[in-house]
């Protein structure tokens, strides 16, 4: 998973992207400031290059649009001001002057593009919106690596939404403790890569980490599994064997679906948190239990608890720090950075050129619940590359309970209409509000994407949020 904490969020979360336009011709100036604020970008404007480089020491800025050529200074001039102030700064250089000199300067200085007047508008606007979200996304990736020190152990670890960076703040918070930790989530969210990460970011990272599946083992073998056993404690039993407490000595032993363990292993594994001892099966001598628990689990404890199934003690002693994992259906921003990740994996493992995926098959992805989460989405991406006889996974190749399924699909007309009449009026308000909030909710919150969602200008769809009083 690539991780992240969520410290203060960038500033490209917390306002609409900020672009300054600098040119001397009022007329430009307004030409673009109003193709822009339409789009949904903040707009500063600056009529020299003064002007623009002081604006610049004042005011955070995402883009530059400059013209090159103007009375004080140059465009280029300008730009390089800029990169002072912020190395990452982007910009596109207009001018009706074009010359290869300054051309060759401006794309050395960092310009993403150069146009020449009169330019195309909408091309603009395409070259715009894609170096904004270039900008956004590296400067999530510094905000990840620079919050939690990004290292192998995370290189399977994806997300980058709210919800993943809750969790990641988590992780970083708690690593370098010996608390035990309690992870919760539906099958298939990653519990087992959080349990590594944990470990990998503890002071207990040099020594092993062992995990058990607790529903897998018979409860016969659970036991000695977990404490080891001596010779002849039972039937086959040859030889002393060492359990996973002490293979998981000073290191991590992870616990997965706890849920699943017998009444008595509860006892048993309850006194090992607490005392910190236990025996080897048939053995008398005690053996001290330096070990970090991590549990894990994708049932309701506390409603196991209450129906007598769980013991309360031992879940009050594993709940140390709970760690709530989010299913893939609630951090669908996530899906993209994961299919990505898939793909490339897969594509490499069977030697095949697929490299991307269509934004048909992605609306697809995107659009579906996932009840098997990522492990579901996994499988679904490897099986869409195997299949896949072109260099971009069609809709085609995915199953087809994804193709058939989509969150529009409960408000779809009903067949016949009730006998008591039918508020059509109403019925369509319903669609057309439950459209925009799942537009916004695909796009992040931000309405420039989720109108292109929709096929509407940013301007309708804004009318429509403001009606049907979204956020």
């Amino acid at each position: 998973m690539k991780t992240a904490v969520q410290p203060e969020a960038p500033a490209t979360d917390r306002r609409p992207p900020r672009i300054l336009v600098v040119d001397d011709e009022q007329s430009m100036r307004e030409l673009l400031a109003i193709v822009l604020r339409r789009e949904g970008y903040e707009v500063l404007l600056a009529e020299s290059g003064r002007a623009a480089v002081a604006l610049l020491e004042r005011e955070p800025v995402d883009l530059l649009i400059s013209d090159i050529k103007m009375p004080d200074l140059s465009g280029v001039d300008v730009l390089r001001a800029a990169k002072k102030i912020d190395q990452d700064m982007l910009g596109i250089m207009i001018t009706a002057f074009a010359s290869t000199e300054t051309a060759v300067e401006a794309m050395r200085l960092g310009a993403c593009d150069y146009l020449s007047k009169p330019f195309d508008v909408d091309l603009l606007k395409m070259k715009v919106r894609e170096k904004i979200e270039n900008r956004q996304i590296r400067q999530e990736n510094v905000l990840l690596k620079r919050t939690l020190g990004l290292t192998h152990q995370f290189s399977n670890i994806i997300g980058r939404s709210n919800a993943m960076l809750d969790v990641f703040k988590m992780i970083e918070t708690v690593a370098r403790t010996s608390s035990t930790i309690l992870l919760t989530g539906e099958s298939g969210t990653g519990k087992g890569l959080v349990a590594q990460a944990i470990h990998f970011h503890s002071l207990r990272r040099d020594k092993p980490m062992v995990s058990l599946n607790c529903g897998a083992v018979p409860e016969t073998l659970l036991e000695s599994e977990l404490f080891g056993h001596m010779r002849g404690a039972f039937t086959g039993a040859d030889t002393n064997k060492k359990g996973l407490l002490e293979v998981a000595e000073k290191g991590t032993i992870f616990l997965d679906e706890i849920s699943e363990m017998s009444a008595v292993m509860q006892v048993k594994l309850l006194r090992v948190l607490q005392e910190r001892r236990f025996r080897r099966v048939g053995g008398l001598e005690e053996q001290v239990a330096d070990i970090r628990v991590i549990a894990a689990t994708n049932q309701d404890l506390e409603k196991l608890v209450a129906d007598g199934r769980f013991r309360e003690d031992l879940y009050y002693r594993i709940n140390v720090i709970p760690i709530a994992l989010p299913p893939l259906r609630e951090r669908r921003e996530d899906i993209p950075l994961l299919a990505d990740h898939f793909l490339a994996k897969y594509s490499e493992q069977m030697g095949k050129r697929v490299s991307s995926v269509s934004r048909e098959a992605m609306d697809l992805l995107v659009g579906h619940d996932w009840p098997g989460n990522i492990r579901e989405l996994e499988n679904v991406i490897e099986r869409a590359v195997a299949l896949e006889a072109t260099p971009t996974i069609l809709p085609d190749s995915l199953p087809a309970g994804i193709r058939v399924d989509s969150p529009s699909a409960a408000a779809t007309p009903p067949d016949t209409l009730p006998e008591a009449g039918f508020d059509l009026e109403a019925h369509v308000q319903k669609i057309e509000s439950d459209c925009i909030a799942e537009a916004l909710r695909r796009a992040g919150g931000v309405q420039v994407k989720a109108a292109e969602l929709v096929g509407m200008s940013f301007r309708s769809f804004r009318y429509y949020v403001k009606k049907y009083n979204l956020k």
